[in-house]
């Protein structure tokens, strides 16, 4: 055991009972030649997470827990945090592994994720971040979409959102040499790492299925109370790294601000929410880059185009509603 590669994967967790259960089963079930260092940071849940959690901490200690990989640490800690990112930060000053990931709490691994993971670090000495396919998944589990993953690109990142988060891994060494997460950051603490460590280490994408990514109306990702300050947070993120305000990323925080604020039925059309956030997306983008930046031209393409009379959850996950 002491020559298998170590995984720590932390799982920040806060009122997920629903989905919890499943997230650390699809942990500790994986098989291979690895072991895993788990750590679980809750805030302070007032639902059953917490009995959860003790659980299946109980079936470890106690042995009853098949385990199949070389070995399974589980640490976990339930106190009240200032949110995800603090949550993230708390788990992986404890960790003890090579290879950095986290898994939120309504995501899962597929079988079989992290012993490819293993197979590709080992094989790839100079790899820093690998990340691979996902599907998006109901509240019951249902696959409804595919998240849209390519080739790792920079100029690509700074429009897309090309890594998909339950299924990146990083080296221990790289995420602490670029200054690990952000505290600052709520909602794009992971955009922000892959940006940094880009810049710093070889990045590769895996075309292959490790994780399913779970869209509710409390994830962030989908809940419109957050989605004003979730685009926002992730165009400044994109200004500060590439001093450039794509349209793309423009477009995104303009449609959900114009969504939001028309009132009734002219914020439940498409048509009316679309043209007014393409006019807010240019006089935005022109303030923001002082000008008509060159970059942005090659954006105006007709598959862009046809992006901007979709729903967002079209968009995520290729489906009409």
């Amino acid at each position: 055991m002491k020559n298998d590669t170590i995984i720590s994967i932390v799982t920040p967790s806060f009122n997920q009972g629903e989905f919890l259960a499943e997230t650390i089963e699809s942990v500790l079930s994986q098989e291979g030649e690895f072991a895993i260092d788990y750590l679980i940071v809750d805030g302070g849940s007032t639902d059953d997470s917490v009995a959860i959690i003790k659980r299946y901490d109980d079936r470890l200690k106690q042995g009853k827990w098949p385990v199949r990989c070389s070995g399974i640490s589980l640490r976990w800690l339930s106190e009240q945090d200032q949110g995800q990112t603090d949550a993230l930060i708390k788990g992986f000053r404890m960790a003890s592994g090579e290879i950095f990931a986290w898994l939120n709490s309504d995501d899962t691994y597929l079988p079989g994720a992290l012993q490819t993971v293993t197979d590709f670090f080992r094989t790839t000495p100079d790899l820093g971040l690998l990340y691979g396919d996902a599907r998006y998944i109901d509240p019951s589990g249902d696959i409804i979409g595919a998240y849209h993953t390519e080739e790792f690109s920079l100029e690509r990142l700074a429009v897309a959102n090309i890594i998909c988060q339950p299924t990146a891994f990083f080296r221990r060494d790289d995420f602490e040499a670029v200054g690990g997460l952000d505290m600052s950051l709520r909602f794009v603490m992971d955009y922000d790492l892959w940006i940094r460590l880009a810049r710093r280490v070889p990045c590769c994408y895996l075309p292959q299925l490790l994780a399913t990514y779970r869209l509710h109306g409390s994830s962030k990702t989908m809940n419109r109370a957050a989605l004003i300050d979730n685009s926002e947070e992730a165009l400044a993120v994109t200004r500060r790294h590439f001093s450039w305000a794509p349209i793309t990323r423009v477009y995104t925080a303009c449609s959900i601000r114009c969504r939001e604020s028309l009132p009734g039925l002219l914020g439940a059309s498409r048509m009316i929410t679309a043209t007014a956030a393409i006019i807010c997306t240019v006089v935005r983008s022109l303030v923001l880059n002082r000008g008509i930046n060159r970059s942005d031209l090659r954006l105006l393409n007709r598959e862009n185009f046809c992006k901007l009379f979709k729903d967002r959850l079209e968009l995520m996950t290729g489906r009409t509603p």
